[in-house]
């Protein structure tokens, strides 16, 4: 049976495999060949489509009209010499009106498989743009960096670079100026092996924030899904127009990937710019609504993105439509892989339920032009039944909200309740996230399921994290209404900024708490831009409409973000030095399992953990011994405490059959990672202070 199988009212052809795979839905958009050009449109429900093309400087001038002809499986072509590289055109679509349909034959739509973009004046003034793909990549390949040695780290095109100083004021906040050498010094002294990028596909402001006099910063509101956004570009790029546009993507990747840097990015598949019905209609809505968009019969949407629409990915050309854009950015852009937002959308059937057998969801793991990318999963969207974490096929790995709320649980908000009561629970759920969150993923998938977070683009920085305890959202107009409410904070004593010494030393080694656990558990770790060094955003946990200071990163830093940076370099390097740090499997007692690190647990005393220990809310420190059993690299076995009170401790090295000795590689308590490899023996007592962590080698 075809993997990509999707039921269709509209039968398959005799021969074909499955609807998804039909051959009525290949090579959709614009294709040149012979001097000439062929566009293939779909929409099963249009009565007739009519090509519109643009004089070049004037986008507003029709200078042709052109009608398409209906072929079968709902597919409307034409072959026109009229297309060639460089040609704006715009689409016209009429048929019947019925629920769920909106066609108007007077609006000009883009091509949902444009290659290239141009704006004109006006909100929904754009036209598509005929593309002759190409570069000259060279010799230069894909990382093909293997999943357990990988470190994300998740940064915005113009906030990563806009305020750099080593970047050249021109290249600021542009696809260039993320891979200029100043800032690719930067991400291999930090450690880092893949850049995730917040989308970069071609994205609008929606029209409420324009009415205020924001945009829409983060760019979760596709306009289309196979061009790169314009704005990201430079200058020189813009004025050179979308083809030039596509060289400087093309470029960034290039110079990343002959760095080793990997480039994942955040994609927008499960909604679209055109919000509910009455907002923009600039693309989907208007060449085939009723089978594009999830609808109630009555052709009201059934939102579970919060955004006003859904994509139907039921349907096998909404479905071919994500998958043909992620080929193309595979293959064309040469990107190594995807994170989707929302994910749980796109695996929604013909009755709005989730189910891990999608076709779209088993297609994406098992295509084989998407083979070797990275996969990740937003679990989760907002309609019924939609967290699912844990339920992603097997080659997907998942966002893990689960571990990122244990982990602040109990470095911050426990914290906080014991200082007016006793902690509330043991330290048991944080060792299992620690040890890559085994009760969430099954043993088939592993701990590389796990895409470990403290912090993302959407919430706290690391800084405000642990520095204030309720959001400060009044820069975005909605009344500090918008952003979670559960953020499981702890300001340490002060909301906000406070010149109090005891306040700012807890709160900075809460910070080299959670980027220690976040360095050091098994499964992927992504790290957000910003937080090696403590950026804020003064409160503000949902910063979307804030293109601004509060949200670029600045490159300026006191002495405390430089020693706090000290401590993330180390931790990457640590992490990729002691593959017992990474298992690609979990262990099973009593097997030899390659690349599953064999994890024991002890207590303060340096003795096996019994039972009751792991849930008495009076017990919150262990000692966790982590021994690799490599088929690549050699043995290795660490050591790493950890101490969730703010009393200090004595602790008791373990004995241990084949451990001589300890080396010590780190301590959270230290201000600046010290330099010095101490030598303890076992049995030795170790003193730790209130809420810390210490990692040794065990040799």
């Amino acid at each position: 049976m075809c993997p990509h199988a999707i039921e269709d009212e509209t039968p398959a052809p005799d021969g074909e495999s499955c609807s998804l795979c039909s051959p009525s839905l290949d090579d959709l958009g614009v294709r040149l060949h012979d001097g000439t050009a062929t566009l293939r449109v779909w929409s099963q429900n249009a009565s007739a489509i009519e090509l519109v093309i643009f004089d070049e400087t004037d986008l507003d001038w029709e200078t042709a009209q052109l009608a398409l002809e209906r072929r079968p499986g709902g597919v409307w072509e034409i072959t026109t010499e009229l297309l060639q590289p460089g040609t704006r055109y715009a689409l016209r679509v009429d048929g019947a009106h019925s629920p769920g349909n909106t066609f108007n034959p007077e609006t000009l739509l883009l091509d949902p498989y444009g290659r290239g973009l141009a704006q004109g004046d006006g909100y929904e003034e754009w036209r598509s743009v005929v593309i002759a793909d190409g570069f000259d990549w060279g010799d230069v390949t894909k990382p093909q960096t293997p999943l357990d040695r990988t470190v994300i780290y998740e940064g915005h095109v113009k906030g990563l670079t806009k305020r750099h100083p080593g970047v050249p004021p021109a290249l600021h906040g542009t696809y260039a100026g993320v891979a200029n050498p100043a800032m690719i010094e930067y991400y291999r002294e930090l450690g880092i092996t893949a850049v995730e990028l917040l989308p970069v596909q071609a994205f609008a402001s929606e029209p409420r924030l324009l009415d205020r006099g924001l945009t829409n910063y983060w760019g979760y509101n596709t306009l289309n899904f196979f061009t790169p956004h314009t704005a990201y570009a430079t200058e020189e790029a813009r004025k050179g127009g979308p083809e030039a546009v596509l060289r400087e993507f093309k470029g960034m990747v290039k110079l990343l990937h002959e760095a080793g840097i990997e480039v994942i990015l955040d994609v927008v598949y499960n909604h679209t710019n055109e919000e509910g019905i009455g907002g923009p209609r600039t693309s989907l809505r208007g060449i085939d609504n009723a089978l594009y968009y999830r609808q109630q019969p009555d052709g009201s949407y059934i939102d579970t993105t919060g955004c006003g629409n859904t994509l139907n990915t039921a349907t096998p050309a909404a479905a071919r439509l994500v998958l043909d854009s992620l080929r193309y950015w595979t293959t064309e852009m040469q990107v190594d892989g995807f994170r989707f937002d929302l994910a749980t959308a796109l695996g929604r059937d013909e009755g709005n339920a989730y189910t891990p057998e999608h076709p779209l969801l088993q297609a994406i793991r098992t295509d084989p032009v998407l083979a070797g990318a990275k996969i990740i999963a937003e679990p989760w969207d907002v309609g019924l039944g939609g967290w699912q974490t844990g339920n992603f096929p097997t080659g997907w790995s998942e966002w893990n909200d689960r571990y990122r709320d244990r982990v602040r649980n109990f470095w911050l908000s426990d914290i906080d309740y014991a200082r007016r009561a006793s902690a509330p629970t043991g330290i048991g759920g944080f060792a299992n996230r620690l040890a890559g969150s085994a009760n969430t993923f099954s043993d088939e998938r592993g701990p590389l399921a796990s895409i470990n977070f403290v912090t993302s683009h959407d919430g706290f920085t690391l800084h405000d994290l642990v520095s204030y305890d309720v959001k400060h959202n009044e820069a975005n107009g909605e009344n500090n209404h918008d952003g979670a409410d559960m953020n499981r904070a702890f300001n340490h004593g002060a909301e906000g900024p406070t010149d109090d010494p005891a306040i700012l030393a807890a709160r900075r080694k809460a910070m080299r708490n959670l980027l220690g656990t976040l360095m050091l558990s098994a499964g992927v770790p992504m790290l957000t831009a910003g937080d090696e060094f403590g950026r804020t955003q003064r409160g503000n946990n949902n910063a979307y409409c804030q293109d601004s200071a509060l949200s670029w990163l600045n490159w300026e830093h006191e002495p405390w973000q430089q020693d706090l940076l000290a401590h993330a370099t180390l931790l990457t390097r640590l992490r990729d030095e002691n593959p017992a740090l990474r298992p690609l499997l979990y262990a099973r007692l009593g097997e030899h399992i390659p690349n599953a690190s064999v994890m024991d647990w002890f207590d303060q005393d340096g003795e096996t953990m019994e039972v009751e220990q792991w849930n008495d809310p009076r017990n919150r420190t262990l000692q966790y011994v982590a021994a690799s059993t490599p088929d690549k690299e050699a043995f290795n076995r660490i050591l790493l405490m950890v101490h969730g009170t703010e009393s200090p401790i004595d602790v008791r090295l373990p004995a241990l059959e084949g451990v001589t000795r300890y080396v010590s590689l780190w301590s959270s308590a230290d201000e600046r990672p010290s330099a010095v490899e101490t030598v303890h023996r076992p049995g030795d007592v170790i003193a730790l202070p209130g809420t810390s962590m210490r990692l040794f080698r065990a040799e």
